[in-house]
């Protein structure tokens, strides 16, 4: 039996391809560059499987419901990354349509960055290295004035919004520092804060108690802007907040008031709601933010995890298998009765 796959993202020299693993499966694969829900359907109409990079089509999904209406033969959705918010994941699945994301991309890496980051606030490198740019130096007594207070990090409470992958990995590093660990994660089994050594509890403690706040949750619309004035208020106004999930958690009119204002000591931001910012962004103009710009994902390492795994997951459902990364496992009874196959 002959499958059709479809590559969406396809960018000769810069997107590597594992064309091998699926070819040998009797698979043809169709590369092409989609940035309309039109060019969507007309490349992947008549798909078996869809390789997909998490390119969001605005306004609304990149795989919309009126996109997966039209996949008249699609087994797969597989995306490159972990986020999946770009896909319409009820109307996947009242089609029987799998999605599958890259659940163990760049774990290292984000919470590496993550880490770096409190380290980076912790020590105020926002402020001193532009002042050490510009002849102060910390011998003076004046300008150590003008850094005060820093604390040694053992001992202070770092808060995780969510507690997914990334952010258990982030555990035993912060762990290293001597961080005592909270998290909000009200979907998240007992027995995994167990297993990590870390409390569970609710998002007003946690903003209260966090001498840092990271966010390491996922985007819905329930968690769009769940970081909004009345959340910075509630936290320390030595506290610093941290993101590398995605800039839409956060309402960053109220982010710059809470900064602007010394409602919290600072930030340090990987994602903007838009990105790249406005040069006029007022968050840019702020002297106690740090901004990466989407860089928290990248190593040599992560890049070759970031594209082998879809065509993997391809080739695993291809063979019979359900995919590693599935998301919607409601899928599966559907997806059997209409394909007549029962994957393992």
């Amino acid at each position: 039996m002959s499958f059709r796959v479809v590559v969406t993202f396809y960018v000769p020299g810069l997107v590597p391809t594992y064309d091998e693993l699926l070819i040998r499966l009797g698979a043809q694969v169709d590369k092409t560059f989609c940035t309309t829900e039109e060019e969507l359907m007309s490349a992947c109409s008549e798909a078996d499987g869809i390789i997909a990079l998490g390119i969001r089509i605005t306004p609304g999904y990149v795989f919309s419901a009126r996109v997966i209406e039209n996949l008249n033969k699609c087994r797969l959705i597989a995306l490159t990354g972990i986020g999946y918010d770009n896909v319409d994941i009820a109307a996947a699945t009242e089609k029987g349509i799998c999605v599958a994301n890259n659940p163990y991309y760049c774990l290292e890496e984000v919470s590496d960055h993550a880490m770096a980051l409190i380290l980076a606030c912790a020590r105020k490198f926002y402020q001193l290295v532009p002042d050490i740019k510009s002849g102060k130096w910390s011998t003076q007594a004046d300008y150590l004035n003008a850094l005060k207070p820093l604390h040694r990090l053992s001992g202070q409470t770092l808060g995780l919004i969510g507690f997914g992958n990334i952010a258990r990995t982030l555990v035993p590093k912060a762990r290293a520092f001597g961080f005592r660990i909270i998290t909000y994660a009200p979907h998240v089994p007992d027995k995994l804060f167990k297993a990590f050594k870390v409390e569970s509890v609710g998002l007003e403690q946690l903003l209260e108690e966090s001498d840092f706040v990271s966010m390491h949750t996922t985007l819905t619309p329930e968690t769009r802007h769940m970081m909004g004035l009345p959340q910075f208020k509630k936290m320390k106004p030595t506290a610093y907040f941290i993101n590398t999930a995605r800039g839409e958690l956060v309402d960053e009119r109220a982010l710059y008031t809470a900064l602007s204002k010394g409602l919290i000591a600072g930030a340090g931001l990987d994602v903007l709601e838009s990105e790249p910012p406005a040069q006029d962004d007022p968050l840019l103009k702020l002297n106690n933010v740090l901004i990466t710009g989407h860089f928290a994902y990248y190593s040599e390492e992560s890049r070759e995890e970031l594209f082998r795994w879809p065509w993997e997951e391809v080739a695993r459902i291809l063979q019979g298998q359900w995919p590693q990364g599935l998301i919607n496992a409601q899928v599966k009874q559907r997806f059997s009765a209409k394909w007549g196959v029962h994957p393992k």
